[in-house]
């Protein structure tokens, strides 16, 4: 396994359905992904070539070879890295309303316990940028430092709305970028997406119990450990993103939503007004 011999990179956008990308691409024999985010071009670079290229089973040989991994799209360093050493790969990039996508990142970061229910706090733009929540939905600055770098007819750019929407269409998409022939999608093609209203166990109590993880591993799916796990989850009451807030949002993306139709060639009016379909 050499570098030459990836073929393909997801590079985000995260919370945009790119795992349900990888699964249908994952569902074709002649077609190998690792399942895990590898995030060698942008959190583990220093771990070096053959580390990242151990990642890839030697099953992968004579298969379209990719990887996926969200973190791509926003760290300053990823698109030298990766042009750098992988110069030839195909680039696939999803992307969501961003309106959405930050509270989306919100709520996410709310569940686990590391902010808090002030959300104005966190999506006012005009309280300064939160780079994690904020900054990251400015797609065509992101998507810019590719497109510059491997020139933009080997970056495929796709939106959240069309898995909803035409599931076959979008993946019929991506394989001709990636010049795969026909496949029918996974059996279960569905859209999947963390139900947000599950019970989860408080962010406090996670944090006391963390040392019974090892413990506890192997019992996860017994019916005495959803029992004890049902005693201690709760659902989670988020906070609500107020029309005011979104048309603030609304207002800082508007610059970026119109670099983002210049780059994509495509509309995307309903996301202006706030009006995805695909929520």
């Amino acid at each position: 396994m050499q570098l030459k011999d990836i073929d393909f990179v997801i590079i985000g956008a995260a919370k945009s359905a790119t795992t349900w990308l990888q699964t249908q691409l994952q569902s074709d024999p002649a077609v190998y992904m690792p399942d895990p985010e590898l995030h060698y071009f942008s959190r583990e670079y220093e771990r070096g070539e053959q580390w990242y290229l151990s990642q890839f089973a030697p099953s992968a040989h004579g298969k379209t070879i990719g990887e996926k991994s969200n973190s791509y799209l926003y760290a300053g360093e990823a698109a030298q890295r990766l042009h750098r050493d992988l110069p030839q790969v195909k680039l696939i990039a999803q992307l969501r309303n961003p309106v959405e996508r930050a509270y989306s990142s919100y709520c996410m970061l709310f569940r686990r316990g590391e902010v808090g229910a002030n959300i104005t706090a966190h999506l006012d733009p005009s309280l300064g940028e939160n780079a994690q929540i904020l900054g990251s939905g400015n797609f065509a600055a992101h998507l810019q430092s590719y497109i510059d770098l491997f020139g933009r007819e080997k970056l495929l750019i796709l939106f959240f709305e069309g898995v909803a929407e035409a599931p076959q269409v979008q993946m019929a998409q991506v394989r001709a970028h990636l010049g795969l022939p026909a496949h029918p999608l996974a059996a279960d093609a569905a859209m999947k997406v963390k139900d947000k209203t599950a019970a989860v166990v408080p962010a406090h109590l996670r944090k006391r119990l963390a040392w019974l993880k090892p413990i506890v591993r192997t019992r996860r799916d017994t019916a005495a450990f959803k029992a004890a796990r049902s005693l201690i989850a709760r659902q989670t009451r988020y906070p609500q993103l107020t029309s005011e807030l979104r048309k603030r949002l609304n207002d800082y993306y508007s610059p970026s939503i119109e670099a983002l139709e210049q780059i994509s060639g495509q509309s995307l009016t309903h996301w202006y007004a706030g009006t995805s379909p695909a929520q």
